[in-house]
């Protein structure tokens, strides 16, 4: 199950998740995995941890979720975690992997596998064109590793 922070313009329109200039990043991440585009979105739920598309930030990029609406759409993820009963949930992005490891730095996260209730959990940085964190070298390399655990885990769980 990956999970994203919300909607996009670009979602909002064609009604896919990651469908959007962040998507095509984030499905070429995957394809260092080992996962080509068509068939992961076959087989794999994707959601967000809030249902509505949250409109423009201040800056660049979209704004992101409240906690009021992070808390408004709770109900719905945790009815589709306990649906969809993930063995590994791909959170992508600090609001999502806050959501599924708690508050810290995106560099002690990224590149680990984490266990939570039952699940593994590898969190992603979000692709944004915007997120500045993608440019430092170390972080590129916590990226590569977390593709390579990714890869890793496609083959031990057979997704």
């Amino acid at each position: 199950m990956v999970v994203g922070q919300a909607p996009g313009a670009y979602e909002t329109e064609t009604r896919l998740p990651f469908s959007g200039p962040a998507g095509k990043r984030l499905f070429s991440w995957l394809a260092r995995a080992g996962f080509r585009e068509g068939p992961f979105r076959d087989r794999q739920y994707i959601t967000a941890i809030t249902k509505c598309y949250p409109g423009k930030g201040r800056s660049r990029g979209d704004r992101l979720p409240t906690a009021a609406e992070r808390a408004l759409c709770t109900p719905f993820l945790e009815r589709e975690l306990a649906l969809v009963d993930p063995e590994l949930v791909v959170p992508v992005g600090g609001v999502a992997i806050t959501r599924f490891l708690g508050k810290g730095r995106l560099a002690g996260r990224i590149g680990r596998v984490h266990e939570r209730d039952g699940r593994f959990v590898l969190p992603l940085p979000h692709p944004s064109g915007v997120n500045l964190w993608l440019n430092r070298p170390e972080s590129q390399a916590l990226l590569a590793a977390a593709l390579d655990a990714l890869s890793k885990l496609r083959e031990r769980l057979s997704l």
